[in-house]
């Protein structure tokens, strides 16, 4: 392609990609990134009816019922949402307690997070690191002041890692007293920063985890597989994942709403770069 339209791939804006989206050559775009842009690319492709394949944003759930284990519980609503400094569409960000262990939970939780490595990336004992950019840094941070504005406490961290030196350290972070209409339990901040949200039964946090512009992942915590997979029927995302987390390459992976659209992975994924031909002979 032309020196110019590769030089559109380094970053969408309005009107940025433009050229690529509107290249004749250009049969199809695959895009995995955040929802705006997904959205911005769509509309760039329009006029020549371009395919897309979006793998967008999440504000996935993660939903914890009183009758699940306990430690195994704790392990998966840590590791899915700090490793990687938050920084994945599947994080985990907001965490669905019932209110029987909420107390618990939260304690324990909050000792979790007070005790976790922050550090430079290349240390192996490193446990979070930096934020991918000044910019994203900025973003993250203006999530502190917003989320104290709407009413949620901070529990821990809320800050940046200053005695850190140079980086965009941000410390984990954990809100408490939040509800689901909060900006930080709506809006995707791609950093070390959960919410969490108490919940009564199993309708009630059906209705939060499913009550977001989102719908990528979600994860359900539970003693009863069977009760785990009636609620997994009822969330409306792409993938749930039942007492764990990970990945399995053979199956399709991808979003509801403004999570995007297609799948990706397994032989689903292979029909989005596929076109359907039927042809047809006469038998006399």
């Amino acid at each position: 392609l032309p020196a110019g339209v590769l030089n559109t791939v380094n970053g969408f804006g309005e009107g940025a990609g433009k050229a690529l989206c509107e290249h004749p050559k250009i049969k199809a775009i695959a895009f995995v990134g955040e929802s705006r842009t997904g959205s911005l690319i769509t509309k760039q492709g329009a006029d020549t009816l371009k395919r897309n394949h979006l793998e967008l944003g999440g504000k996935n759930p993660v939903i914890v019922f009183d009758d699940a284990d306990f430690n195994r519980a704790l392990d998966a609503v840590v590791f899915m949402l700090y490793s990687l400094n938050g920084q994945r569409c599947t994080s985990s960000s907001r965490l669905l307690v019932q209110k029987g262990i909420e107390a618990e939970f939260m304690s324990a939780l909050i000792a979790r997070v007070e005790n976790l490595r922050v550090g430079h990336p290349l240390d192996p004992a490193t446990e979070v690191g930096p934020v991918v950019s000044q910019e994203h840094f900025r973003k993250v941070m203006s999530y502190m002041d917003i989320a104290q504005a709407d009413g949620a406490t901070t529990a821990v961290g809320g800050r940046a890692m200053e005695e850190l030196g140079a980086g965009n350290y941000i410390c984990p972070t954990l809100f408490t007293e939040a509800d689901n209409s909060m900006r930080v339990a709506r809006e995707e901040i791609f950093g070390p920063v959960l919410v969490i949200i108490p919940f009564e039964n199993e309708d009630e946090a059906i209705a939060i985890a499913n009550d977001t512009p989102y719908g990528l992942s979600g994860y359900v915590q539970s003693g009863d597989v069977d009760h785990a997979l009636a609620v997994a029927a009822q969330i409306r995302s792409g993938n749930v994942h039942i007492n764990g987390s990970g990945a399995d390459f053979t199956a399709p992976f991808g979003g509801y709403k403004q999570s995007g659209n297609g799948r990706e992975w397994g032989e689903l994924g292979f029909e989005e770069f596929l076109e359907t031909k039927a042809i047809f002979v006469p038998a006399g």
